[in-house]
């Protein structure tokens, strides 16, 4: 296993950790008013994180006859901290109908060769993810430029908040009031919560589902949250 290959695999079991956390948190009574709010002022390390809305492509996998739809959020990353940052991200989008969708996960290295022709004009330097995530140097001569993709999801959602972690060093630990102590410590079972300080950017999708396929989707708020 190769170095970009054994870090894309922990990069994707930190990922499913991270979404099945999510699921447990929301399902705690009472937690949601305890979740503490990022500090007003940045007290942590903090990249800049440029991004363009979420779009769809349709590709031709080796081996289909019928192309195959994507959305993928398209990003430039900079790191201005005063230190190297790993930059190891995790990207899923949320539907209002409760679906959970993996960024990357299980995507054809082809999606993103569909993704960087697209966009090579106006992105010279696009970068596999692979090759994006690591450590990250600072100054302007180190930014990357990259993209995550998404498997096509419901087309009955009207609307989808896409959560990005990995760009801040915030964090905060938060008791779990379900804990059962006479219970072995699990994942069902977690004595206290690790929030990370998260973008969150929520989008409304317009029309029907019979039309999605044109819909764009259109940016309704921006905010940082703890998740």
């Amino acid at each position: 296993m190769t170095f970009a290959e054994g870090l894309l695999e922990s990069h994707a079991m930190g990922m499913k950790a991270s979404i099945l956390s999510i699921v447990l948190v929301g399902s705690l009574t009472g937690l949601v008013a305890a979740v503490p709010k990022p500090a007003s002022a940045v007290r942590s390390w903090q990249l800049e994180f440029q991004f363009h809305d979420p779009a769809r492509i349709s590709v031709t996998l080796p081996g289909d006859v019928q192309p195959t739809t994507y959305w993928y959020l398209l990003y430039t990353v900079l790191n201005n901290t005063g230190q190297e940052v790993d930059f190891l991200p995790t990207i899923d989008l949320v539907t209002d109908t409760m679906r959970v969708v993996e960024g990357g996960g299980g995507i054809h290295p082809e999606v993103y060769e569909a993704i960087k022709a697209r966009h090579q004009r106006q992105y010279p330097f696009f970068v596999l993810p692979s090759q994006a995530y690591g450590t990250l140097r600072q100054g302007e001569d180190n930014r990357r430029t990259s993209a995550i993709a998404f498997r096509d999801f419901d087309p009955e959602a009207s609307s989808f908040v896409a959560y990005v972690a990995g760009l801040s060093g915030e964090m905060a630990r938060v008791a779990n009031p379900a804990f059962d102590p006479d219970r072995a410590e699990s994942d069902k079972n977690r004595r206290a919560f690790v929030l990370r300080k998260t973008l969150a950017v929520t989008y409304l999708l317009p029309g029907d589902p019979e039309s999605r396929n044109l819909t764009l989707p259109i940016r309704a708020k921006r905010e940082w949250m703890m998740r």
